[in-house]
């Protein structure tokens, strides 16, 4: 029986087993795993060690591997198959793939806002019916990575094997930045590297049209430290004489935009290429207006560059935004000085294929010529990461297309996201690999939030969904 040959009643298995997919979900769910406290490090390594054990039942071959910090959970499917480039058992040029997930959440707090205890995980039902699971995580991310193991359950279940050559990557440090799971990526590049990375983090367009994120915007983040006079000055004796380090900062960060809301800063847009037509066109019909997207926030009038959708505005197009200004006096009643120094925060979401570090060197240099002679200027850098996107003549981007709309009855849209996720980045650069970003949370989850939930439609369409995926790639 081929793989397409056993998808419907892989589907029908699914549809059986969502209580007891439930109930998996559920004790993961138990677990207290919180990253960024280290109070809770026993519990993260149980919930590492619980996912790996569950992965074993399933025929994976895994191993718990420490890190500096938390440890990272190794899957490998270990059925002989290897498809893609390397031949073996799949039929045609079947991917091999690396499912990238987390088992560790944000803290709880403030928990006297959660209705029920964060750690207890229950179902609940909204006036009209619908059916929300709630807990910490029941999202980000142990409910969407349980969605794709679901799936595997399900293939194994009907058919003894799984569609896929699959090797399961999941980290415990996601919520606090990953740090040490870049190591651990180059460290293991080898065993790592396949023909297509999956990741289930993201979130559908709305609750009836599926997506699939095919872009990450990369991210410049930089420090300006500007120094006029030595010390800071009377204003009643200097002022109108002394450089003030507020104006002209003031004035260099003005200048970052032309009228038109573009950057102004040399060679900028290299790199950025506009969207395809048909593209453009799935985007526009979606109709995200100013007053839906703004108006919540009081605002109503988009300040991005004109010509330009929102939508690209917010996903697809390269921004410079000032973070924060600190100088002078901050405190309470007034102070009548002239700041010696000043400072600000600057960062840049870029897109396609600018390059982080011309990025960097160009507002440094933008910066420097528009500080006067006898001021001085430093420079420090948090963060330099290059955008990620997804061809989109992608052969698997295609399929899994296809597959969520069989799903969902509905035409799946490809966007950009305006955020950044660094390890694809890396998943692109170390492994050489393209990654499919496809999630199911809805915009009303409260992720990171108190009461944070998970539909149950969500959950379950979104195993129905994987298992299309992993047909379709399967061929």
């Amino acid at each position: 029986m081929t793989t397409s040959e056993a998808l419907p009643a892989v589907l029908d298995r699914v549809d059986r087993d969502l209580d007891q997919s439930l109930d998996r979900l559920f004790a993961l769910l138990r677990i207290q795993s919180v990253s960024t406290d280290p109070a809770y490090a026993p519990h993260c390594r149980e919930a590492a060690e619980h996912v790996a054990a569950d992965l074993e039942s399933l025929g994976f071959e895994t191993s718990v591997r420490p890190t500096q910090g938390h440890p990272v959970v190794i899957g490998k499917s270990g059925n002989g198959q290897s498809g893609g480039q390397s031949g073996g058992n799949l039929v045609g040029n079947a991917p091999r793939v690396l499912f990238y997930g987390h088992y560790d959440v944000q803290p709880v707090d403030p928990l006297d806002l959660w209705q029920t205890p964060p750690f207890e995980p229950r179902i609940e039902t909204l006036p009209g019916g619908r059916k929300i699971i709630v807990a910490r995580g029941a999202c980000d991310d142990k409910g969407q990575a349980m969605t794709f193991i679901e799936a595997c359950r399900a293939f194994k279940a009907v058919t003894g094997k799984l569609p896929l050559d699959i090797t399961m990557l999941m980290e415990g440090e996601e919520e606090c930045g990953s740090k040490h799971l870049f190591g651990f990526v180059r460290d293991n590049a080898a065993e790592l590297k396949r023909d297509l990375a999956l990741v289930c983090d993201t979130g559908m367009w709305d609750a009836q049209t599926p997506s699939i994120t095919t872009s990450l915007r990369g991210l410049v983040y930089e420090e300006v430290r500007l120094t006029c006079a030595d010390r800071d000055l009377h204003s009643g004796l200097f002022g109108g004489a002394a450089r003030n380090p507020i104006h002209v900062l003031a004035d260099i960060l003005s200048a970052l935009h032309n009228a038109d809301g573009s950057v102004a800063i040399a060679g900028f847009y290299d790199g950025v290429h506009d969207l395809p037509a048909d593209i453009k066109e799935d985007l526009a019909g979606l109709g995200l207006t100013p007053e839906k997207f703004l108006g919540p926030i009081g605002l109503k009038i988009p300040a991005g560059e004109e010509g330009r959708m929102l939508i690209e505005q917010i996903s697809t197009r390269p921004t410079a935004e000032v973070n924060g200004i600190i100088g002078g006096y901050t405190g309470e009643g007034a102070k009548t000085v002239i700041p010696g120094k000043a400072m600000a925060k600057v960062s840049f979401r870029l897109v396609g294929a600018q390059d982080p570090e011309k990025i960097r060197s160009a507002f440094r240099d933008f910066v420097r010529a528009r500080v006067p002679s006898d001021c001085s200027v430093e420079f420090g850098n948090f963060t330099s990461a290059p955008a990620f996107d997804v061809a989109f003549d992608n052969p698997a981007l295609a399929k899994a297309r296809a597959a969520l709309a069989e799903e969902w009855g509905k035409k799946a849209v490809t966007v950009g996201a305006g955020g950044s996720i660094p390890i694809v980045g890396d998943f692109k650069s170390v492994l050489g690999m393209d990654t499919l970003l496809v999630g199911f949370a809805l915009d009303d989850d409260r992720v990171h939030s108190p009461n944070e939930k998970y539909d149950l439609k969500s959950f379950h369409k979104g195993i129905r969904s994987w298992a299309r995926i992993m047909a379709a790639l399967a061929g």
